[in-house]
């Protein structure tokens, strides 16, 4: 009875141990989640843009393939240039025609100016004549008592005179309508800087119809091909920008103590779950549309609680920038594991 007493002690003893030590893991493990909470509820995002062209024309050339990688700068498609040429080509004609007609319109109002100028000179001369007459008879008239000059000679005089001033009044009336005759180019001029609106419209819609890569990234839900007609301002694909990825992990209201921008973060991928990628919180939410809060959700980002009838904590979304991101790996809305880092010094 003693010897069996004394092999239940070992095992009450082993078992005591194995119950402190699933204590002491568990304690551990509640522990370490309250310092560095870890989440799978968290996906890929790169930031997108559609692809629309900016004039419309039918597609001529399509350069890339649904999910290629492509470089800032590289040719996506060309629409088809013949009208933005033919435009181009009519708008310089209009130009080089326009300014021959300005040439001319000067050559004129040159013409018109000169006109304008002898007119003027005309009337000083047809003024110097009619003082000289008046001066001719105010130093007759007093002749014509004593008999030095005939009364003859002094109509004369008079007839000079006017005939003087008649000149003087019809060369008055040459200059004033020689002067109104001189034109200007300043209609024509201004038509000349639209046309050469015109001409820098369509060399700019001609550049519109070559389509180049904004940024460095990956073509995504291409579904045309050369020969469709696009519009102007309609998307026909759309691009992630791969300079720039990050991670949106959902993390529980009780998990966001501490949790500030420039905090790591470890990322894993489920499609590769042996690499391990650097992150840093870039943000943290402030607000979501809760399941039973109402039903107005005022552009707020929607979580979806997993269980309906037990009183949950809220999760709210905490955007994550890669630091070390692998664009054959990233993919927009592939599923990830983010773990924060334990310390809650924020990263510098």
């Amino acid at each position: 009875m003693q010897a069996a007493q004394k092999k239940l002690v070992p095992a009450r003893v082993a078992a005591l141990l194995l119950v402190l030590l699933a204590l002491g893991l568990a304690i551990y493990v509640i522990w370490r989640l309250d310092t560095a909470p870890r989440t799978d509820d968290a996906y890929v995002y790169a930031d997108t843009v559609s692809i629309a062209p900016e004039v419309s024309g039918r597609i001529v050339e399509l350069a890339v393939k649904n999910d290629q990688l492509v470089r800032q700068g590289d040719i996506l498609f060309r629409i088809d240039p013949r009208p933005f040429e033919a435009a181009l080509a009519k708008a310089e004609a209009s130009l080089h025609t326009l300014n021959a007609q300005i040439e001319l319109a000067q050559r004129s109002v040159n013409s018109q100016k000169f006109a304008a100028d002898a007119a003027h000179s005309g009337v000083e001369k047809a003024r110097a004549a009619a003082e000289q007459a008046t001066d001719t008879l105010n130093r007759m008239a007093p002749l014509l008592t004593p008999g030095y000059v005939s009364a003859e000679q002094l109509d004369q005089a008079r007839t000079a005179r006017r005939s003087a001033q008649a000149q003087l009044q019809a060369a008055v009336l040459q200059a004033q309508q020689a002067t109104a005759a001189v034109t200007g180019v300043d209609a024509l001029l201004a038509q000349r800087a639209v046309s050469t609106a015109e001409i820098t419209l369509a060399r700019l819609n001609l550049e519109f119809s070559t389509v180049r890569a904004p940024f460095n990234g990956r073509v995504l839900g291409l579904t045309t091909a050369a020969g469709h007609f696009a519009a102007a301002g309609r998307p026909v694909f759309t691009m992630a920008d791969t300079r720039r990825w990050y991670v949106v992990a959902n993390f529980r209201e009780t998990e966001l103590a501490g949790m500030a921008p420039g905090r790591g973060v470890q990322l894993y991928l489920l499609t590769a779950p042996s690499r391990r990628f650097r992150g840093v919180v870039e943000s943290v939410g402030h607000g979501v549309f809760p399941d039973d809060g109402g039903s107005q959700d005022a552009g707020l980002p929607h979580v979806a609680r997993s269980i309906n009838w037990v009183r949950v904590a809220q999760r709210f979304p905490v955007r994550i920038l890669v630091e070390n991101a692998d664009n054959d790996l990233f993919r927009v809305g592939a599923s990830a594991v983010a773990i924060v880092s334990a310390s809650s010094t924020p990263l510098h």
